[in-house]
């Protein structure tokens, strides 16, 4: 497992970890900052530590599609290197006008992948003073649960929790902690397929045409294939499993289960949903086509090519692990940053 390393955006200074971790006491001097530059999304959290957690005092999220053109070229392209460039500027100014003290901002598969990763992350450095650490998907996976895990649902039993990136997919199988503390890690795997990747791996041409749901099957079982060897591992005749997924496609898939007229975090996020109802979401987004993906209130136009290669994701983890239920997390990377800077500091969450 990698270790955690802060990285403080140009101006801001980097506060200095306590030997012990002490109770919230009062109000914070600290405020907190996170950015997770995914292959799909650039987010920003800004938050404060309180009595049991923190509070969010400034949030920003954008679809940058860095990692567009990707598997095609193993670059990052010059438009999405611009458009990513021009969000953390956006998250830069942010960290600075709330005065962050201490902020950790990461990238993960697209930057992992590309031959220009380094060379866009000093860009970025040079242009908007954000220090971009690009992390091993180890990391990325233990950041996620840290930043969700107090959403599973009660059991003593194993759990699955995951995160459909851009680029990739992070499985993370975990037994609970003691005394309700964070669950221990039993394995983790990294799968080269997220929502970009396998839609451009399968081609927006098949997925929008006649034979859409042959096209469909197919990106299901690349994505069961690159779970194979993950599900070896998984505890074959557990009771009381429990399954816990965090991204875009989750809470998407949430909110049209609930027939949201627009998102709402607070209907969503905790959220435990059977899983024959995402099933049956899942198949019928995938037989519809772009218009009619696009006119679905929680869907739209921005997520509604991407979104048929996440619910192909999706049915393949509940291929390999057969819980009764999915936990629906709006909460992740960001959330474990923050968990872990304030930590440092000695605060007890």
């Amino acid at each position: 497992m990698a270790q955690e390393a802060a990285s403080a955006p140009r101006g801001l200074v980097a506060g200095s970890a306590a030997d012990a971790k002490l109770p919230f006491r009062g109000s914070s001097r600290h405020t907190y900052g996170a950015i997770d530059l995914g292959t799909n999304n650039c987010r920003l959290l800004v938050a404060r530590p309180c009595e049991g957690g923190f509070t969010v005092v400034d949030a920003f999220s954008r679809i940058v599609r860095l990692g567009e053109g990707l598997a095609q070229t193993g670059r990052l392209s010059d438009r999405a290197m611009d458009r990513a460039v021009e969000a953390l500027g956006v998250c830069a100014d942010k960290l600075r006008r709330r005065r962050v003290s201490l902020a950790r901002s990461v990238a993960t598969e697209a930057c992992r992948r590309a031959a220009n990763g380094r060379e866009f992350a000093e860009r970025v450095r040079r242009e908007t003073g954000v220090v971009l650490e690009i992390i091993p998907p180890q990391e990325e996976a233990r950041l996620a649960v840290l930043g969700c895990h107090k959403l599973l649902g009660p059991g003593d039993g194993p759990a699955l929790i995951f995160d459909i990136g851009g680029g990739s997919t992070e499985l993370v199988l975990v037994e609970p902690g003691e005394d309700d503390e964070t669950p221990r890690i039993k394995a983790w795997w990294s799968a080269p397929w997220g929502v970009v990747s396998l839609t451009e791996s399968e081609g927006r041409e098949a997925i929008e045409g006649d034979e859409r749901v042959s096209a469909y099957a197919r990106m299901r079982e690349r994505a069961r294939r690159a779970f194979a060897r993950f599900a070896e591992l998984l505890p074959k005749d557990a009771k009381d499993i429990r399954l816990l997924g965090t991204s875009g496609t989750v809470t998407t898939l949430a909110s049209v289960h609930l027939a949201l007229p627009s998102y709402d975090r607070r209907a969503v996020d905790g959220l435990h949903v059977p899983i024959e109802a995402m099933r049956e979401i899942s198949r019928t987004i995938s037989e519809m086509d772009l218009e009619a993906r696009s006119s679905l209130p929680c869907i739209g136009a921005e997520r509604a090519d991407l979104v048929v290669a996440g619910c192909a994701i999706l049915e393949a983890i509940l291929d390999i692990w057969p819980a009764q239920q999915l936990g629906v997390a709006d909460r992740g990377i960001r959330e474990g940053i923050l968990r872990s800077l304030m930590a440092r500091d000695g605060y007890v969450l």
